[in-house]
């Protein structure tokens, strides 16, 4: 009787003891669900892409159609996209459109370069830019180049999301139309400059969200020149206004050999400017006075 009641016991509580067995088996399980899920999931957006370009999967209600009739499906539906895309682009156009009282015709072949490129334009916020692009050279022809227009379409959203940021950070000096991205100076070397450690500084421009890599990229572009550039000798005592990110500064050299550092826009990217809607950067130029000021006298 003692045996049974103890063998009966532990059987009693292996019953209710929780199964790691069963619930490794529930988790495994549960994974594989989700998987599956997130599997169909990508696969639902990766037809769903390939639908617009006119291109359907084997598992489709079409599937028992012709070869023919599938590429003329896939014309249509591009020719449509195409088309839709200069509707919008023309409507960004007439949203922004200029009225200076001039009526100077445009270049034909620049406009159906133009349309030609322009159809190809799927975002909606690449979109804007072109259409904002054709209403500024319909009120003054020449103002974009064809090479700007092949430019601006290779850029992708992220390309043009670091070039508006970096045209929110340009400097001009007064008198000239190239935008600049001012960093630091550079004095040459002179008996007064041997015993000084002020020789060279430099902003790091990635602390205001512009890294070396984003200026690589709009290097790549063609956007900004490839090498950093010297301003020149500066006139020792000469006050030069330069309009900084926002700011109108008056720079005074405080001797000679003082350049200014910088890396300059290039035509496309100059003209590219033009479309961009800027910000003051006050922290900007806030560090760029203190990083100058052992040279300059600022105003």
């Amino acid at each position: 009787m003692k045996i049974e009641s103890t063998t009966s016991h532990i059987t009693n509580k292996l019953k209710l003891m929780p199964s790691h067995k069963s619930e490794t088996g529930v988790s495994v399980a549960k994974a594989q669900s989700e998987n599956r899920l997130n599997k169909q999931s990508s696969q639902k957006r990766i037809v769903n892409w390939f639908s617009q370009a006119g291109v359907q999967g084997a598992n489709n209600a079409l599937k028992s159609s012709t070869h023919d009739e599938k590429i003329k499906r896939k014309r249509e539906v591009l020719a449509y996209r195409k088309l839709r895309n200069l509707e919008l682009i023309l409507g960004r156009a007439l949203d922004f459109c200029l009225d200076d009282g001039k009526e100077e015709d445009l270049d034909p072949d620049w406009f159906f370069s133009f349309v030609k490129m322009a159809e190809e334009i799927y975002s909606p916020a690449m979109q804007e830019l072109w259409g904002k692009i054709f209403a500024v050279e319909t009120a003054r022809p020449g103002s974009f180049s064809l090479k700007t227009l092949v430019t601006l379409k290779q850029l992708t959203q992220k390309d043009a999301q670091i070039f508006r940021h970096a045209v929110n950070l340009t400097s001009r000096r007064k008198g000239e139309s190239t935008p600049k991205l001012l960093f630091g100076y550079y004095q040459k070397s002179s008996l007064w400059s041997f015993f000084s450690s002020h020789k060279e500084h430099r902003l790091n421009l990635a602390e205001f969200g512009l890294g070396y890599p984003d200026i690589l990229s709009l290097m790549d572009l063609g956007l900004i020149h490839h090498s950093e550039i010297e301003s020149g000798e500066l006139p020792n005592g000469v006050s030069v206004e330069w309009r900084c990110a926002g700011q109108s500064l008056d720079l005074t050299a405080k001797r000679t050999g003082t350049t200014l550092v910088y890396y300059k826009f290039t035509t496309t990217g100059a003209e590219l400017c033009k479309l961009v809607t800027r910000k003051r950067q006050d922290t900007y130029v806030k560090s760029l006075k203190t990083t100058i000021d052992n040279a300059f006298t600022i105003i």
